[in-house]
């Protein structure tokens, strides 16, 4: 095994730079795998091809073992699942579909238009809360350092009136007192705090009541919403497109949404399609979907083409995402202005009250 890969536990290797290989190399390869298939070069030299062209240090032994136990007799799905931390089981089930199909370079083709497309909308989503997230932290930060080190400086020009300050100084003044006589306490609580969440969201209980709030959540609600609908629309259509059965397609998507109350209620609906009921009847009463979704949803069932319905569903609130992210971008600049004009603004008047009120502590 090349020495970029660490033996986990199963056998199976854990790829480092695994992530970065899943955002920015997986549909780069998965496209050209595609080209080349498409054109009517084997599978094995394909691999090779792109064993030598990839820039990826990481991603390179990676290559070389899945064309290694292909030539050994494995399928092509099956040497994908044996790197886990690069290739879901979204990924792998559709290359199975498509094996078994015969339609390989067709599910490569439209996989990597699938990856592209959710990277395309992940990086603007993530893009948006970047510049709220920045500006927020500098100014957090900037008020933190005036009210540790200006303020009392400026006060203690006062201290000689022996006089009461004003209720906002004396607080600000107690304020940068106690961040600096404990500052290892607020520093260990915000570390507790986030280090206790992530620990809470790794269990299953933590994990639903967390995305439960985010759904509940004003405004960002709406748009954990329609990016899970829209993740759920599109890997379904992928899936049915690529002829994985509806049962196997909906434990996988269950797991693909990016929440949890989403996700099971979708693995739920497994009980009711085995029943016989369609999938609308199943998600119907589930208050988290839009009835858009369930209406096309049942259209599609009733004239047998759900893939081409959840498709326009997928592409639907894909634009509805990206339609709320730049107004919610354009509604956070001018709240984030007023945001910091408070909290600044409020430090400022806290240290100009004792020069407001001079006569009073003079007198």
């Amino acid at each position: 095994m090349a020495k970029e890969q660490i033996k986990a536990k199963g056998g199976k290797p854990i790829v480092r730079g695994a992530r970065k290989i899943r955002m920015k190399e997986l549909s780069v390869y998965t496209r050209q795998v595609s080209a080349m298939l498409s054109a009517g070069m084997p599978l094995v030299q394909t691999l090779a091809a792109m064993e030598q062209q990839t820039a990826d240090k990481n991603f390179r032994p990676v290559i070389l073992g899945i064309r290694t136990r292909i030539e050994g007799g494995a399928m092509y799905s099956e040497a994908l699942a044996y790197y886990p931390s690069i290739f879901d089981d979204l990924y792998i089930s559709m290359m199975r579909a498509g094996e078994v199909g015969g339609i390989l370079p067709d599910t490569c083709s439209r996989v990597a238009s699938f990856l592209e497309a959710s990277n395309k909308l992940r990086a603007k989503v993530k893009s948006a809360m970047m510049y709220p997230t920045v500006v927020i932290i500098v100014a957090l930060s900037l008020s933190t350092a005036l009210i540790m080190f200006v303020v009392p400086v400026f006060v203690a020009m006062f201290a000689d009136f022996d006089a009461d300050l004003p209720a906002l100084t004396q607080a600000l003044l107690d304020i940068s007192d106690w961040l600096k006589s404990y500052w290892y306490i607020a520093i260990a609580a915000i570390g507790g705090t986030i280090y206790g969440l992530k620990r809470y969201y790794k269990t299953d209980k933590g994990q639903y009541n967390i995305d439960l709030i985010k759904l509940k959540f004003p405004i960002l609600g709406e748009l954990a919403t329609k990016l899970s609908v829209s993740r759920f629309a599109s890997t379904f259509a992928q899936l049915m497109h690529s002829g994985v059965q509806i049962i196997e397609s909906l434990e996988i998507v269950s797991l693909a949404t990016g929440n949890r109350v989403i996700g099971d209620s979708l693995a739920n609906a497994r009980k009711t399609i085995e029943e016989g009921q369609p999938l609308s009847a199943a998600l119907e009463p589930n208050k988290h979907y839009p009835r858009m979704l369930i209406h096309m949803l049942s259209a599609g069932e009733q004239t047998g083409q759900v893939e081409e319905m959840m498709d326009k569903v997928a592409e639907f609130y894909d634009n509805e995402v990206e339609t709320m992210v730049s107004g919610l971008t354009s509604m956070i600049e001018p709240l984030l202005m007023v945001f910091i004009g408070a909290v600044i603004g409020t430090i400022v008047v806290a240290m100009f009250l004792p020069i407001f009120k001079m006569s009073e502590i003079v007198m």
